[in-house]
């Protein structure tokens, strides 16, 4: 599988501290992305992908603290806010997990509402000023927010990427079955080490 480095973009989803780090408001889901070594491979395809000239962007999700502006309109949001641990802008929940240290060309796309690392955060005119046309989606989770955002990318006309191995969700059967029967029909569904071998051989297959 080529991917031309210039025209590809990492999108890690809520690799945040108050999601998949220690003291995690989801504690099943950070005990997951730990146990497989999930966080580990983002962090390796961030680092190769910054290495290769592909663009890094990271999708945080937060809300003030007063709570203006996010949404209230499902069973999720409102049970976020009666989670211990609350991703409140400028906390420690809404930084990058330790695993994945940021780097001065990375891009941080935050959102107060909504379910989508896409949509509302400026990210499609963002990537197109950059050239991107191909996105590799990681992180958490398969249950929503990565689902989502594979949706988004290709409703806006990329081609979508995503490494089975540098995604996560809960329960584990329930995540394999979304990528094997919804995700894999719009998107690349592959393993990190293909993604790293794609930009080793640094064509674009389109």
């Amino acid at each position: 599988m080529g991917l031309d480095p210039a025209t590809t973009a990492v999108l890690t989803v809520e690799c945040q501290r108050g999601v998949v780090g220690p003291g995690s408001a989801l504690p099943e889901l950070a005990a997951a992305v730990r146990a497989d070594g999930t966080l580990d491979r983002i962090a390796v395809l961030t680092a190769a992908a910054r290495e290769a000239g592909a663009t890094v962007l990271h999708a945080i999700a937060e809300r003030r603290p007063d709570g203006r502006g996010a949404n209230h309109n499902a069973r999720l949001f409102q049970a976020a806010e009666r989670l211990p641990v609350r991703q409140l802008t400028g906390t420690p929940a809404t930084e990058l997990a330790p695993e994945l240290p940021s780097h001065p060309a990375d891009f941080t796309l935050r959102r107060l509402h909504g379910l989508s690392p896409l949509n509302g955060t400026g990210a499609d005119p963002l990537l197109r000023n950059l050239g991107v046309r191909t996105l590799v989606v990681t992180g958490v989770s398969v249950n929503i927010a990565v689902t989502n955002a594979v949706l988004d990318a290709v409703n806006l006309g990329y081609r979508v990427v995503v490494p089975a191995d540098a995604v996560a969700g809960v329960p584990r059967q329930y995540a394999l079955d979304v990528l094997r029967h919804t995700l894999a029909l719009v998107a690349t569904v592959t393993t990190t080490e293909a993604v790293l071998a794609g930009w080793r051989d640094g064509s674009d297959d389109r």
